[in-house]
C-alpha cells in the first residue's frame, strides 16, 4: 500500500494513502487536499511500492506552480533597498518604519532650507558682517552662517542610530528564538496588527501523541507531549491513579505494538547539537509505540513474538492486521490478559473503530475475562468514540484474539491478502481506543490571549479537516466560547466555489469575521493574506511548507520555522522561529514595539536637541550676540556628545504595559503631532537655558559686554568670547545629558526606574569623558575646538551647572502637557480600532445590540451562506 507524505505540499504530518482507483466526492464530504490517485513532485514515499505515469513536470507540477505564484508576485511588487534606510521612492514592500523615515527626512529637510533661507535674509538686512573680517561682504558671512545653521538642523545620527537600534534589536531576538533575515522586519512586527498562523507544529507540537484511551470499560489518561517516552505515564480517569501496570493497558499497548511497525530512536540535531526522540515509519503508529515505552514495553519485545503473518493498512481495508507466534505462553505479557492452553497464534487488528468493531464479538473485561459484546455495549462504545471525535481525537481500535492454527493453508500461494484477512478477522476480542492528537504547544493559549489584549488578531490557516481546525483554535483561544463556528471558521471551499475566488468586495467581508481556514491550499493562503491587507492590516504570516512561501512572501513579516521549515519557505521569509513556537512571535511583536518606542524616544531626544541649537544661532544672528559656537563645535556635540545617548536611547527596555497598548497604523508618523509639541517645548526650554548661561558668561568674562561690535572693541575679545563659549559648551553638553535622561519617558517622571538602560550609564559616561578631552586636552581644545576648560575658573565651572539644573526642572515639568496629549491621542486611536472589531469579535451582546440598531445582518445564500457586517 503506497503511502506519500505530503507535508511540503499541504502541511499536514499525516502520510496519506494512493490508490489507482478514483474516487468520486460523495455530497457533504471534504474536499481534499490532493487527488488519492496522484503523487506530487517533491514529496517522499513512506510506505509501499508502486508504478505511476508522469503527467506534469517542471513548472506544471504542484511545486512548479508555487514557484510560479512567488515569481509572479516577485516581479509584479517593487523591492526597496537592503537594510532599513528608506529608499529613494517608497514602495508597497516597504515597511512603514521605511516610509515614515523618509517623509520625516523630507520634512526635516523642507524646514532646514526654510530656516536657512530664512536667517540668511535677516542677517543680511542687519548687515551681519564677519567680526574676524570686517571688510568682506556681509552675505559671505551669512552665506557660512547658513552653512552651520543647516548642520545643526539636518540630524545626520538619526540613520545611524536606526540601523544600531535595528541591529542590537536583531541580535536580542536571537535570545528569544527568532533569527531576523531582514533588518526591517524588527520594526514592523511592532506595528502589526494579524498574525496568520499555520496550525501543526506552531500553534501545535507537530507530533501525533496519543493522550486518551479507553480498555476494558474503563477511561484512562495518557500524560507527556511529543515524541519523548521518557515522561508521563498512564492515569485512570475516575480516580486519577497510576495504571501502567493495569492488566487491560498493557494487554492493549502490547497488542498494538505487536501490530505496529514503526519504531522509535534518539537522534542528533545537526543544527543544535541537542539529541531528541524521532519515530521511523508510519506516523499514525508513532503514539502507539511512545505510549508503549512510557509503560515500559520497548518496540525491541517484538523480537520475542514471532510474526507468522501481515496484510499491511490500505485506504481500502481501513485496518492493518498481525499474526504472531504465542506457543507456550500463558500470558500475553508479564500482566497482561491470560492465554488459553490451546493458543498457539495471536491474531490482532489495528484500525477505524467502525471497521474493528463490525468483527468484534467480545469486549475484554478488567480482570482479564471476556464478556459477549452486546447491542447496548456497541451504544456505549461509540458515545466513547464519539466524543473523542468531537474533540478532534483520531481514535485507533486494537483487537484480538487466539488460534490453534491458521484459518488457510499457509503454503498455497493462490490466496490472496483479503481472502486472508477475511479469515482471520472474525470473532474478535476488543482490547480497547486510543486516541491520538496533535497537541498544543504548552505556551500558546497564553501568548493568544496576550497578543488579543495587545490589539492583534490572531488567525489559524491549516490544510486539516475544519472539525480538527476548531478543536485546536478553541484550546489555543484563537476562538472563544461565544464564538460561532459558522461565522468565524470556515472551509476555504467558501472562498473559491465553483472554483474561482470571490470578488474582492465579498472575499474582504468573509476574511474580516473569519479566525478559522480549514483545508487551505498555498492559492488559499495568499488571497487570505491580500485580503487582509487590503482592509488595511500589517500581517505577519507562518509556514514550514513549500505551500507557504507564496503567502510567506506577500505578507509584511513572512516568519518560517526554523526545525521543520523547508528551505523555500525559509527563503521567503524575513525572519525564522528556532523553536518553530508560537509564543516566538509574541514576544518577537513585544521586542519590535519596544524598538520603534526607542527609536521614538532617540529621534524625539535628537530633534529637540538639534532645535535647540538652531534657536540658540538664530537669536544670536538677530540680537546681534557672538554666535555661540563655531561649525567644528556643532559636529563634535552631534557626533561625539549626542550620538552616544541616542544609541542607549534606542536601546531603552520596553514597558511593561506595552502590550497593552493598540498596534500603532502603519499609517502613522515616526513623530506624532503631540511628539512635535514635546520637541519644540523642549527644545526651547533647552536652548534658552543655555542662552541664558551664554549671556551670564559674557556679561562676566567681557565686563558686561555681550553684543558682537562691544567685545569687538577689546584686543584680547577671542579670549575672552572662549572663556563664554567654553562655559556655554559644558553647560550644553551637561543638560543634553540630563536631557537624555528625561527623555526616556514622554510622561513618566525622570526617577522612574532611574538606572534601568544600563547602556544609557555607559553613553552618558563616554559623552562626559568626550567633553573633559574637548575641554583639557592642549592644542585639541584651545586650537581645533576654541574652548578652554582650564580658563574658566570655578565661577566658569558653576555658572555651567545652571543650565542642566534648569534643563530637568522645566523639561520635567514639561512632561504634564505631554502626558495629557499622549493619553487623548491613545483614546482616540483605541476608539477608532474598536470601533471595527466590536462586531467582528461576535459576542452575544455586541451582535443583539447590532441586530436591534440593524447594522447585524446573516443572509444564507445556500453554499455561499456568509455573515455582512457594516459598522
Amino acid at each position: 500500500d503506497v503511502k506519500v507524505s505530503e507535508m511540503a505540499l499541504t502541511g499536514e504530518p499525516d502520510d496519506v494513502a494512493k490508490t489507482n482507483k478514483l474516487k468520486f466526492k460523495k455530497p457533504g464530504e471534504p474536499e481534499k487536499l490532493t487527488p488519492e490517485n496522484m503523487v506530487f513532485s517533491g514529496c517522499s514515499v513512506t510506505n509501499g511500492k508502486g508504478r505511476g505515469i508522469v503527467c506534469e513536470t517542471g513548472m506544471l507540477t504542484r511545486i512548479g506552480r508555487i514557484a510560479q505564484l512567488i515569481a509572479d508576485d516577485w516581479n509584479n511588487k517593487p523591492k526597496t533597498k537592503c537594510g532599513c534606510l528608506p529608499d529613494c521612492h517608497p514602495t508597497v514592500s516597504a515597511t512603514p518604519l521605511q516610509k515614515n523615515l523618509e517623509r520625516l527626512g523630507g520634512r526635516i529637510g523642507a524646514i532646514a532650507v526654510v530656516t536657512c533661507v530664512i536667517i540668511f535674509v535677516i542677517g543680511l538686512a542687519l548687515d551681519r558682517a564677519d567680526p574676524a573680517n570686517p571688510d568682506s561682504p556681509a552675505w559671505l558671512n551669512m552665506i557660512l552662517v547658513a552653512v552651520t545653521l543647516a548642520v545643526a538642523a539636518i540630524p545626520e545620527g538619526i540613520p545611524l542610530c536606526v540601523t544600531i537600534s535595528l541591529s542590537i534589536g536583531c541580535s536580542d531576538m536571537v535570545t528569544k528564538n527568532v533569527l531576523v533575515r531582514s533588518l526591517a522586519s524588527v520594526e514592523a512586527l511592532g506595528c502589526a496588527s494579524v498574525i496568520c498562523s499555520d496550525k501543526t507544529g506552531t500553534l501545535t507540537e507537530g507530533k501525533m501523541t496519543l493522550v486518551n484511551m479507553w480498555s476494558a470499560g474503563v477511561a484512562y489518561s495518557v500524560e507527556g507531549r511529543g515524541f519523548d517516552p521518557t515522561v508521563g505515564g498512564v492515569t485512570r480517569d475516575d480516580s486519577g491513579k497510576d495504571a501502567n501496570n493495569e492488566m487491560s493497558v498493557r494487554s492493549m499497548l502490547l497488542a498494538a505494538l505487536l501490530c505496529c511497525n514503526t519504531r522509535l530512536s534518539k537522534i542528533r540535531d545537526p543544527a543544535t547539537g541537542g539529541e531528541r526522540w524521532e519515530p521511523k515509519g508510519d506516523s499514525s503508529e508513532a503514539p502507539l509505540v511512545v505510549a508503549a515505552r512510557k509503560i515500559g514495553l520497548h518496540e525491541s519485545i517484538g523480537n520475542e513474538y514471532k510474526r507468522v503473518l501481515e496484510i499491511p493498512f490500505s485506504s481500502c481495508r481501513k485496518m492493518m492486521l498481525t499474526v504472531t507466534d504465542v506457543s507456550g505462553r500463558r500470558e500475553l505479557c508479564t500482566g497482561g490478559i491470560p492465554l488459553p492452553d490451546e493458543a498457539e497464534l495471536l491474531v490482532i487488528c489495528k484500525g477505524a473503530p467502525s471497521v474493528i468493531l463490525d468483527d468484534c464479538t467480545e469486549l475484554l473485561l478488567e480482570d482479564g475475562d471476556a464478556a459477549p459484546l452486546t447491542d447496548s455495549k456497541r451504544r456505549e462504545i461509540q458515545e466513547v468514540i464519539d466524543a473523542y471525535a468531537a474533540n478532534a481525537l483520531r481514535v485507533l481500535a486494537i483487537a484480538a484474539k487466539t488460534l490453534e492454527r491458521l484459518p488457510f493453508d499457509a503454503k498455497d500461494d493462490e490466496v490472496s491478502p483479503d481472502q486472508k484477512l477475511a479469515a482471520c478477522r472474525t470473532g474478535l476480542r476488543l482490547l480497547g481506543l486510543a486516541a491520538s492528537i496533535d497537541p498544543e504547544r504548552s505556551c500558546v493559549p497564553e501568548s493568544v490571549l496576550t497578543a488579543r489584549e495587545a490589539g492583534i488578531g490572531v488567525v489559524m490557516i491549516t490544510g486539516d479537516y475544519l472539525r480538527t481546525a476548531v478543536a485546536v483554535a478553541r484550546k489555543v483561544n484563537i476562538l472563544e466560547p461565544w464564538d460561532h463556528e459558522g461565522v468565524t471558521a470556515v472551509d476555504c471551499a467558501r472562498l473559491r466555489p465553483q472554483g474561482v475566488y470571490l470578488p474582492r468586495k465579498h472575499m474582504d467581508s468573509l476574511t474580516s469575521s473569519v479566525r478559522v481556514f480549514a483545508r487551505a491550499r498555498p492559492e488559499d493562503k495568499l488571497q487570505i493574506v491580500k485580503s487582509l491587507q487590503r482592509q488595511g492590516a500589517v500581517t505577519a504570516m507562518t509556514g514550514d511548507g513549500v505551500n507557504d512561501a507564496p503567502a510567506l512572501h506577500q505578507a509584511n513579516i513572512g516568519v518560517a520555522m526554523g526545525i521543520q521549515g523547508c528551505e523555500v519557505a525559509k527563503g521567503a521569509s524575513d525572519m525564522i522561529l528556532t523553536d518553530d513556537n508560537f509564543s516566538s512571535i509574541v514576544a518577537a511583536v513585544e521586542k519590535g514595539r519596544s524598538i520603534y518606542a526607542g527609536i521614538q524616544k532617540f529621534v524625539a531626544f535628537i530633534m529637540s536637541v538639534h532645535i535647540a541649537e538652531v534657536l540658540q544661532i538664530f537669536v544670536c544672528i538677530v540680537a546681534g550676540i557672538p554666535v555661540m559656537r563655531t561649525p567644528l563645535q556643532i559636529l563634535f556635540l552631534i557626533l561625539v556628545t549626542d550620538l552616544p545617548p541616542s544609541i542607549a536611547l534606542g536601546m531603552e527596555p520596553g514597558e511593561k504595559t506595552i502590550l497593552e497598548e493598540k498596534p500603532r497604523p502603519k499609517s502613522e508618523p515616526v513623530v506624532l503631532g503631540w511628539m512635535w509639541c514635546s520637541m519644540m517645548l523642549n527644545g526651547t526650554i533647552l536652548a534658552s537655558v543655555i542662552i541664558g548661561v551664554y549671556i551670564v558668561a559674557l556679561t562676566y568674562y567681557c565686563d558686561g559686554e555681550v553684543l558682537q561690535a562691544n567685545i569687538d572693541t577689546f584686543e584680547d575679545s577671542e579670549d575672552r568670547l572662549m572663556k563664554a563659549r567654553t562655559v556655554a559648551f559644558v553647560s550644553l553638553v551637561w543638560s543634553e545629558n540630563i536631557r537624555s535622561y528625561t527623555s526616556r519617558s514622554f510622561d513618566k517622571p525622570v526617577w522612574h526606574n532611574v538606572l534601568g538602560n544600563k547602556e544609557m550609564q555607559k553613553a552618558i559616561l563616554l559623552a562626559q569623558l568626550c567633553l573633559y578631552a574637548a575641554v583639557f586636552i592642549p592644542y585639541f581644545s584651545d586650537k581645533i575646538l576654541k574652548l578652554s576648560g582650564a580658563s574658566i575658573g570655578h565661577h566658569g565651572w558653576l555658572l555651567a551647572l545652571a543650565g542642566p539644573m534648569g534643563c530637568l526642572i522645566f523639561c520635567e515639568a514639561c512632561k504634564v502637557i505631554t502626558a495629557f496629549q499622549k493619553k487623548r491621542y491613545q483614546r482616540s486611536l483605541a476608539a477608532k480600532q474598536n470601533v471595527g472589531v466590536a462586531v467582528e469579535d461576535g459576542k452575544p451582546g455586541v451582535q443583539k445590540a447590532a441586530q436591534a440598531k440593524g447594522k447585524y445582518s446573516e443572509e444564507p445564500t445556500g453554499q455561499n451562506e456568509h455573515i455582512e457586517v457594516s459598522v
